[in-house]
């Protein structure tokens, strides 16, 4: 069966005709309502008539793998899977036999289904087939399955149970098994830690295709969403960490495919630039996260009152990561301005210059990205961030000044001692930043109810006295 416009080509309006398998019902699936605050979503409904499962494979060009791939995936969810299943191709806009392979393949298996875009993008092609199915639970993956499908059951378990919003495969844990050159684990473990250091982002592998989430939780944050291309995986998980979404982890086995036609290096400079388009949505309030959250994030436990789990960002470690990126780019920009403006000015105000400038964006990142501060009083941070780049100040000040006292240093001689001092001075910016700048006050708790005091128990004596007394009344 294909799902495509007859007169066009391309994919019929998603909020006006979804796609449906023969015989399928038209009304649309119950969606089960979010319950705000609530800990545990509602389990899905698995005695329906509509498949409760939908597996997105988008394609392009992928006339070589795609019949074996499907073929696979279908005998395995039909032998596996107890519940009804659909499986859906999305060609991106294919110019070789891919759409035609898929449509034939498609007459054969009634459970899978042919969607026909225009546009290319893993992103464009999620997007537009998970927000016209009406399968409460939603996936992807490559159509190489590079995954082992042996990780496909505990990756949809927590959904259909209600334990879990998203589930993502990983590659980058220790149980995780992975065969892959050095240059694709180098690139993908660095793009990872560049999303834990400027995002907070707490999830172990961003770009896995191997991925499933809830379709109550998917209407309400893809339309969010904007990237079309290979950044949709990273975009759709922070937005769902930042809405308070539980993301559950699967460790998967992984086989690099070596005829995988994606250029790594392209795809992971993308990534770099949605990382800063999704990082300028979010502070202007493009998305609502506020409102967002205030709709889907699951209620505290009793122990949330932890101070630790009221703000995930206070770790030590985790904050010391994102500290040491933050200030890594920082020396690199006070190192270009310090060279910049010396060639002009006298090394001192240049030192002050250069440290002004990346002292005020320093203390921006860091009250946003290292200690997860949002909204407040930027105006009071960014005034104590200045007290704080006064001791810098005089750090690299005095350093400059006792270099020239004792001898004549040339212009690399100047940047290495401002530069050693700076890097003193992050130290004791660090300590200021986290015991007092960005400090986050104790929440107070609820006093304790006070309870009567405990009365003693009864003795024989005083039990049989008022036994008397009432059987005297009685009579």
């Amino acid at each position: 069966m294909t799902l495509i416009e007859s007169t066009t080509g391309t994919l019929k309006d998603p909020a006006v005709v979804p796609p449906r398998l023969p015989h399928q019902p038209s009304t649309p699936a119950h969606r089960f309502p979010l319950q705000q605050g609530a800990v545990r979503r509602a389990p899905v409904d698995t005695h329906t008539t509509i498949p409760v499962l939908d597996v997105t494979i988008p394609v392009f060009n992928e006339e070589r793998d795609l019949e074996e791939c499907l073929r696979r995936l279908h005998d395995h969810l039909r032998e596996s899977f107890p519940h009804g299943f659909r499986i859906t191709v999305a060609d991106n806009a294919s110019t070789d036999s891919t759409l035609k392979i898929a449509e034939r393949v498609a007459r054969e298996l009634p459970e899978l289904a042919v969607v026909h875009l225009e546009e290319k993008g893993r992103g464009n092609a999620l997007r537009k087939v998970w927000l016209a199915s009406p399968s409460p639970v939603l996936a992807y993956m490559d159509v190489d399955l590079s995954t082992d499908l042996a990780a496909l059951a505990p990756l949809l378990a927590p959904l259909i149970s209600g334990h879990s919003d998203l589930a993502i495969g990983t590659r980058l844990t220790r149980n995780s098994r992975v065969v892959r050159g050095p240059k694709r684990e180098f690139i993908s473990r660095s793009y990872n830690l560049m999303l834990h250091s400027f995002m907070g982002a707490r999830f172990s592998d961003a770009q896995c295709g191997f991925k499933a989430i809830r379709a109550d939780v998917a209407q309400q944050i893809l339309p969010h969403t904007m990237d079309n291309s290979w950044f949709f995986d990273t975009e759709l998980l922070v937005l769902a960490e930042r809405c308070g979404l539980r993301v559950h982890e699967v460790p998967v086995d992984w086989i690099d495919d070596p005829h995988s036609s994606v250029d790594v290096v392209r795809t992971a400079l993308a990534d770099i630039r949605g990382m800063v388009r999704l990082t300028r949505d979010l502070l202007s309030g493009r998305i609502p996260v506020p409102e967002l959250r205030a709709a889907l994030a699951r209620g505290p436990l009793p122990a949330s009152s932890r101070t630790a789990e009221q703000n995930p960002r206070s770790s030590l470690f985790g904050q010391l990561v994102r500290f040491a990126a933050i200030g890594a780019v920082s020396t690199l920009a006070y190192v270009l301005i310090f060279l910049l403006c010396r060639g002009f000015m006298d090394p001192q105000l240049a030192n002050f210059l250069a440290l002004l400038v990346t002292a005020i964006a320093n203390t921006g990142a860091n009250r946003r990205f290292t200690f997860g501060i949002q909204g407040g009083n930027p105006a009071r941070h960014h005034f104590e961030g200045l007290i704080v780049f006064g001791i810098g100040l005089a750090l690299t000040s005095g350093a400059l000044a006792l270099v020239h006292s004792t001898t004549t240093p040339d212009r690399w001689g100047e940047l290495l001692t401002v530069v050693a001092a700076n890097l003193a001075a992050t130290a004791v910016r660090f300590l200021l930043f986290r015991l007092w700048v960005f400090r986050q006050p104790a929440r107070p708790t609820a006093p304790e109810q006070p309870t009567a005091p405990e009365q003693p128990a009864p003795t024989a004596q005083a039990t049989a006295q008022a036994t008397a007394h009432t059987e005297t009344a009685a009579s």
